[in-house]
């Protein structure tokens, strides 16, 4: 090599040098990084990592002990459309948590210690195409307008987790679900559930592992599956009354037996009044032409 090439050769080295070293820099501590991704998988980080590149846009928290997503270190993210918080420890409010990441397309926080979802929780999503929630077995309740944000949405996983009952609006208004997971959870098939399985049964909805998506209570539709309980909860509920029914129509029926009672009794009196009323008419008449 040339003694005129030997200063740009080391210039080059000197240059790449820098620039892995500023890419070791910025990246947190013992996560791995490449191109636009910070990959931080088991590692039993108990906290949110620091340093995190401002231009990523795929983040692996997977496998840690993570309890609480910082909203304002989430916000700075704010090219993130990949967020991966499987088998953490997140639980409780998350409300508000995703505000500063609009970008958001894939969200995964299954096994986690997830409580309830609101509609303030993935409300400012409004990208998001892929929802895994499954395997929170805390899980026990889903506004019926949590979702109304994310029309987007395609993918949908609530397996595994507390649920007894899901409205029907809460997925029957995403225009471009496509996929559902509903397998073994402790659903409650009574009559507010019927609208949900005849959902099941009409949408074009794909659910995986239909198998094991089966009535939880009552007792009598237990380990039934959805699409075959739709039958019995039809003839259970739009053909037969329940003890509220029969009370309904009792008290109903004891309300016009009552009226007509009352308005019987009204009209008699009414008619005592008038035929007393006539009689002392006649009587004067009588009298009247006695004394002419």
């Amino acid at each position: 090599m040339s003694p005129s090439g030997r200063p740009r050769s080391l210039s080059l080295m000197f240059l790449l040098g820098m620039g892995m070293a500023s890419e070791r820099i910025n990246c947190p501590s013992r996560c791995s990084c490449q191109y636009l991704e910070v990959n931080c998988t088991g590692l039993q980080l108990q906290e949110f990592p620091a340093a995190i590149p401002l231009d990523t846009r795929q983040l692996i928290l997977a496998a840690n002990n993570i309890s609480y997503l910082p909203a304002v270190e989430l916000s700075f993210l704010s090219d993130l459309v990949y967020l991966d918080c499987r088998k953490n420890l997140l639980g409780d409010d998350l409300d508000f948590t995703f505000i500063g990441v609009a970008k958001l397309v894939y969200l995964d926080l299954s096994f986690n210690n997830l409580t309830q979802v609101t509609f303030s929780t993935f409300s400012h999503l409004l990208s998001l195409m892929v929802l895994k929630i499954s395997d929170n077995p805390n899980l026990v309740a889903i506004e019926k307008d949590a979702f109304a944000n994310n029309t987007w949405l395609r993918h949908l996983d609530v397996s595994r987790t507390g649920l007894t009952f899901l409205d029907i609006s809460t997925v029957r208004d995403l225009p471009n679900l496509r996929f559902v997971g509903l397998s073994d959870n402790l659903w409650h098939c009574n009559c507010s559930f019927l609208d949900f399985i005849t959902w099941m049964t009409e949408s074009n909805v794909h659910f995986p592992d239909a198998d094991n998506i089966t009535c939880y209570t009552p007792e009598g539709l237990r380990a039934l599956k959805m699409p075959a309980v739709e039958a019995q909860l039809h003839f259970n509920c739009l053909t037969q009354l329940d003890k509220q029914d029969y009370i309904f129509l009792c008290l109903i029926g004891f309300c016009i037996f009552f009226a007509g009672t009352m308005a019987a009794w009204l009209a008699g009196i009414c008619a005592v009044i008038y035929e007393v009323h006539t009689s002392k008419g006649e009587e004067e008449e009588e009298e009247e032409d006695t004394v002419t």
